[in-house]
Protein backbone atom coordinates (compact mmCIF):
# COMPACT_ATOMS: atom_id res chain seq x y z
CA UNK A 1 0.00 0.00 0.00
CA UNK A 2 1.33 3.61 -0.39
CA UNK A 3 2.60 5.20 2.36
CA UNK A 4 0.57 8.46 1.72
CA UNK A 5 -2.59 6.32 1.73
CA UNK A 6 -1.21 3.99 4.62
CA UNK A 7 -0.74 7.52 6.86
CA UNK A 8 -4.73 8.57 6.22
CA UNK A 9 -5.44 4.89 7.12
CA UNK A 10 -3.56 4.93 10.13
CA UNK A 11 -5.28 8.93 11.12
CA UNK A 12 -8.20 7.47 11.03
CA UNK A 13 -7.75 4.37 13.32
CA UNK A 14 -6.00 6.50 15.70
CA UNK A 15 -9.57 8.28 16.00
CA UNK A 16 -11.27 5.18 17.27
CA UNK A 17 -8.20 4.67 19.77
CA UNK A 18 -6.50 7.56 20.71
CA UNK A 19 -8.14 9.63 24.26
CA UNK A 20 -11.39 9.04 26.38
CA UNK A 21 -14.43 7.80 24.86
CA UNK A 22 -16.31 11.27 24.76
CA UNK A 23 -13.17 12.40 22.80
CA UNK A 24 -12.98 9.37 20.46
CA UNK A 25 -17.41 9.24 19.75
CA UNK A 26 -16.68 13.14 19.36
CA UNK A 27 -14.29 12.79 16.57
CA UNK A 28 -15.42 9.96 14.85
CA UNK A 29 -18.67 11.57 14.74
CA UNK A 30 -17.22 14.87 13.09
CA UNK A 31 -15.51 12.85 10.63
CA UNK A 32 -18.75 10.77 9.74
CA UNK A 33 -20.38 14.18 9.24
CA UNK A 34 -18.14 15.56 6.63
CA UNK A 35 -17.45 11.99 5.26
CA UNK A 36 -20.04 11.97 2.62
CA UNK A 37 -19.04 15.62 0.89
CA UNK A 38 -15.41 14.30 1.44
CA UNK A 39 -15.54 10.36 -0.07
CA UNK A 40 -17.12 12.47 -3.14
CA UNK A 41 -14.68 15.05 -3.53
CA UNK A 42 -11.86 11.67 -3.50
CA UNK A 43 -14.25 10.11 -5.78
CA UNK A 44 -14.15 13.40 -7.77
CA UNK A 45 -10.05 13.50 -7.95
CA UNK A 46 -9.87 9.86 -9.14
CA UNK A 47 -12.21 10.47 -11.99
CA UNK A 48 -9.82 13.59 -13.41
CA UNK A 49 -6.79 11.27 -12.86
CA UNK A 50 -8.07 8.14 -14.79
CA UNK A 51 -9.52 10.75 -17.00
CA UNK A 52 -6.04 12.19 -17.64
CA UNK A 53 -4.56 8.55 -17.62
CA UNK A 54 -7.11 8.19 -20.52
CA UNK A 55 -6.29 11.16 -22.49
CA UNK A 56 -2.95 10.61 -22.47
CA UNK A 57 -3.48 7.80 -24.68
CA UNK A 58 -3.83 4.64 -22.32
CA UNK A 59 -6.59 1.99 -23.02
CA UNK A 60 -8.90 1.42 -20.30
CA UNK A 61 -7.94 -2.05 -20.02
CA UNK A 62 -4.22 -0.47 -19.29
CA UNK A 63 -5.73 1.92 -16.67
CA UNK A 64 -7.72 -1.18 -15.20
CA UNK A 65 -4.56 -3.22 -15.42
CA UNK A 66 -2.63 -0.31 -13.26
CA UNK A 67 -5.58 0.21 -10.97
CA UNK A 68 -6.29 -3.39 -10.48
CA UNK A 69 -10.03 -2.98 -11.74
CA UNK A 70 -11.86 -3.97 -14.83
CA UNK A 71 -11.87 -2.32 -18.19
CA UNK A 72 -15.52 -1.67 -17.42
CA UNK A 73 -14.97 0.09 -14.16
CA UNK A 74 -12.63 2.20 -15.57
CA UNK A 75 -15.05 3.60 -17.91
CA UNK A 76 -17.40 4.23 -15.09
CA UNK A 77 -15.15 6.28 -13.42
CA UNK A 78 -14.60 8.09 -16.29
CA UNK A 79 -18.47 8.34 -16.82
CA UNK A 80 -18.60 9.55 -13.11
CA UNK A 81 -20.85 6.84 -11.87
CA UNK A 82 -20.14 5.34 -8.49
CA UNK A 83 -20.20 1.49 -8.37
CA UNK A 84 -23.74 1.70 -6.60
CA UNK A 85 -25.41 3.07 -9.34
CA UNK A 86 -23.89 1.09 -11.76
CA UNK A 87 -25.46 -2.35 -9.87
CA UNK A 88 -29.19 -0.46 -9.93
CA UNK A 89 -28.66 0.07 -13.62
CA UNK A 90 -27.72 -3.31 -14.26
CA UNK A 91 -30.71 -4.59 -12.68
CA UNK A 92 -32.82 -2.07 -14.16
CA UNK A 93 -31.94 -3.60 -16.90
CA UNK A 94 -32.09 -7.44 -16.59
CA UNK A 95 -35.76 -6.76 -15.24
Amino acid sequence: MDEEVQRVLDSIDALGTDGDAADRARRLTELLDDWPDTHAKVRGMRQEAVKEMHESGMSLRKIGEELGVSFGRVRQIIAGETAGQAKRKAAAETE
